[in-house]
């Protein structure tokens, strides 16, 4: 241990730990732009600067390592002033465009210079005005806006994409794609993991709040909503509730508040997906299909293998994603129920998702879903509607699809899709007294392995989050190191509850909060309380087969929730 000592309060910490790890323990705020936790760490943004014995100058705190008598000031004039200096040429060439910005109000930039009370024009106004890049169905690129942190590079690192990265060198450095391309037209797996990043509004999602609210205006549409697993868990947030709040009565009450609306649970078309996939695998086992199986639940995953690994495309389980399946559902049987016609009826899905925007747009799946709205997008909704969400009563889903299983639930943390497969797989080989938890496969570890026998058969399973992880599983597989029946990946670190479209969290929060382990837990708490555990219990899915599909792998449902993939070029 280290014993230091930071604006005179003593400290102990690990050897090798930073200057701004021991502040933590000591409950110093040092404020940072660049460093983003387990993401990046390089000290290239200043603002983390303060004045440490021993050392030349001031030193970042974020790269810079303790010593044994250390001493540290964070808040000397030099400190500050270097700070405020660092901020006011950031704001010299940024595009201040606060007021009709996205991240207006919730921006790490705007935030630290009213803290150190910068002037945004010390250094006059010298940028280019750069053209949006807005040709991608999911995330637009405004480099008027971007402040040269890289953290979007470095999440675009850890994803194993490169789809962006810095260009150039000096004052004439940018963030861009290769040879200036549109997102659109590079590797981009549309996750969404730089905008969640980006302490700016330089990265964003393609919005489809104007689309949406003029189809809920329009009297020749009906408009339903469904929202999807893990929304419950992190809409709170955009409206100052704790992480891990589950808002799902809040959420749905404020939904019907937009407009004469339906809102349904895509916790359903989790549920049905279960049933489609675990049958399907059980089927493969059986005829000496491919193995091992891959979800295809994830949209970002799906196109990462399109692009990187069209080999294992066949291994990919042909079941749509609980969206596309619950749009297709929804101008098809809920259509002929109520007597609509597909046209007129407005689909909507809440998602945490940026991918699910690119998703929608796919031909392969039928285009049956016309506006997918990130979490981000229905707080700005609700906003706007001037619906004071904190305080607003609980409302419960729409009938027929309001009904689900916890299962359903948990499909918004990474393993939660595996551990409701394996359920209902467990059921169908083992009868009613299988195991209802697989907590192997829980936690947000980025990959998780484990073996279990039910009925008599062996089941070896993986679960993989974030797409380094990803290729690591995969080329295990390839190599022969590893031998598994079943894997789940899900493209976003942690899952659905981390995904691209999620709430924005300043850097101080998700620095000092595990926002994974926390999110997560609200969806296995709702699946522990749920009086109905397992998919195939779900009354609504067992009426859709009954009434509609037939069964599990049916004709009818092969050409409704089923579709195939093609490889794509990887630039």
């Amino acid at each position: 241990m280290i014993n230091l000592k930071i604006n005179g309060i003593a400290v102990s910490v690990p050897e090798g730990s930073t200057i701004l790890q021991a502040a933590k323990l000591a409950n110093i705020r040092i404020p940072t732009l660049c460093y983003l936790k387990d993401v990046q760490c390089v000290g290239s943004c200043r603002m983390c600067l303060v004045e440490a014995t021993g050392a030349r100058g001031l030193v970042a705190a974020c790269v810079y390592p303790v010593s044994e008598g250390m001493e540290v000031r964070t808040n000397t004039p030099r400190v500050r002033k270097s700070r405020k200096t660092t901020l006011e040429l950031i704001l010299s060439t940024h595009k201040k465009k606060c007021l009709s910005c996205v991240r207006s109000m919730n921006c790490e930039l705007q935030k630290l210079a009213l803290e150190y009370n910068a002037e945004e024009d010390k250094f006059g106004t010298d940028h280019d005005i750069k053209p949006i890049d807005d040709l991608s169905a999911s995330v637009v690129r405004d480099n008027s806006k971007c402040i040269m942190c890289t953290r979007c590079v470095a999440a675009c690192e850890h994803q194993t994409i490169g789809a962006i990265g810095p260009k150039n060198r000096g004052y004439a450095k940018t963030i861009g794609s290769p040879y200036d391309v549109s997102l659109a037209f590079t590797p981009c797996v549309n996750c969404g993991q730089c905008v969640v990043a980006c302490p700016v509004g330089a990265l964003y999602e393609k919005s489809a709040v104007a689309d949406v609210w003029g189809a809920i205006v329009d009297p020749t549409k009906h408009v339903v909503f469904f929202t999807a697993p893990s929304v419950r868990a992190t809409l709170g947030e955009a409206f100052g509730l704790p992480v891990g709040t589950n808002v799902e009565g809040k959420m749905v009450s404020a939904i019907k508040q937009l407009g004469d609306v339906k809102c349904f649970n895509m916790d359903t078309t989790a549920d049905l997906t279960i049933m489609e996939e675990a049958t399907e695998l059980l089927s493969r086992l059986k005829n000496g299909g491919k193995t091992p199986m891959f979800t295809s639940c994830c949209p970002g995953w799906i196109k990462f293998a399109e692009h990187y690994y069209p080999e294992l495309l066949p291994n990919l389980s042909t079941c749509k994603s609980p969206q596309e399946m619950f749009s297709a559902l929804l101008k098809t049987y809920y259509c002929e129920k109520n007597g609509i016609k597909p046209e007129d009826l407005y689909v909507v899905s809440v998602i945490p998702c940026t991918a699910k925007k690119f998703e929608v747009t796919r031909d392969e799946l039928g285009n049956y879903t016309d506006a997918a709205l990130t979490t981000r997008e229905l707080a700005k909704m609700i906003k706007e509607a001037g619906i004071d969400f904190v305080n607003i009563s609980d409302d419960v889903y729409d009938s027929p699809f309001g009904e689900a299983s916890g299962a359903g639930a948990i499909f918004g943390a990474t393993g939660g899709v595996m551990e409701a497969a394996l359920r209902t797989a467990a059921y169908t080989l083992g009868g009613s007294g299988a195991p209802i938890e697989f907590t192997e496969v829980r936690g947000t570890q980025g990959v998780k392995e484990a073996t279990y026998t039910v009925g008599g058969a062996t089941v070896s399973v993986a679960v993989a989050s974030g797409l380094g992880n990803a290729r690591r599983v995969i080329e295990a597989i390839k190599s022969g190191e590893k031998n598994y029946t079943f894997v789940e990946i899900m493209a976003c670190p942690g899952g659905c509850i981390n995904g691209g479209g999620q709430p924005y969290v300043h850097d101080e929060v998700r620095n000092n909060i595990d926002l994974k382990t926390v999110r997560a837990q609200a969806l296995y708490d709702y699946d522990a309380q749920d009086s109905m555990r397992c998919s195939h219990e779900n009354p609504a899915v067992k009426m859709l087969y009954s009434e509609f599909l037939g069964e599990p792998n049916s004709h009818k449902a092969h050409k409704l929730l089923h579709t195939t993939y093609s490889k794509r070029d990887k630039y």
